[in-house]
């Protein structure tokens, strides 16, 4: 495909399919286990311009009490107050201010992560993986990234120390994205998109 043709159909409003998405993160547990975990729950749309990037947005919020590590107990101890407090804080959102192509198929989405009522800038590099028509004829855009944050800077701060130094959560945790979004339409005015 020409990179033309894929950025014009990249150009719309588009909307993240849950069924075949992953949000999830990753961080190492007591020094030596890397812990893997998703939210299950969330909704997100996008509208990309290819001809005016400064038009294009990105918005996701995510149900916290959804976190799934396939473990029960460290469930819901993440959605207790030592953690993200769902019964306070019961969404996560992403609002972006700018899309950047960087290279081909390469771009950084720009904006405001909020987690427990915390808002800070974030920088998400995501590769488009490709542009394709499913089995129903929707038009598919696959996208995949990862972003490095530390949990403190949105009051994230429960630890507990090891007996033989160090500590039970690391404080770096990788954001994973692994997204697929279904085109809802060729217009890339702002308006209501099925769920």
């Amino acid at each position: 495909m020409s990179e033309t043709t894929q950025e014009q159909q990249l150009t719309g409003r588009w909307v993240f399919d849950p069924q075949h998405c992953r949000i999830g993160f990753s961080t190492r547990h007591a020094m030596v286990t890397k812990i893997r975990g998703a939210f299950n729950d969330f909704y997100g749309e996008a509208i990309y311009d290819a001809d005016q990037p400064d038009a294009s947005e990105v918005k996701l919020e995510v149900q916290m009490n959804s976190v799934d590590t396939r473990n029960a107990q460290r469930d819901e101890h993440l959605r207790s107050a030592d953690f993200f407090d769902v019964a306070t804080y019961p969404t996560m959102t992403f609002v972006s201010h700018k899309i950047d192509e960087v290279d081909q198929d390469e771009f950084v989405v720009v904006g405001d992560l909020t987690i427990r009522d915390m808002t800070r800038q974030v920088s998400i590099p995501l590769a488009l993986v490709g542009v394709h028509a499913d089995q129903y004829g929707q038009t598919r855009a696959g996208f995949e990234g990862s972003r490095r944050i530390n949990r403190k800077d949105w009051g994230v701060t429960w630890n507990a120390a090891l007996d033989g130094g160090g500590v039970i959560v690391s404080d770096k945790i990788s954001l994973e994205f692994e997204l697929s979004l279904v085109k809802q339409s060729d217009e890339v005015v702002p308006g209501p998109v099925s769920a």
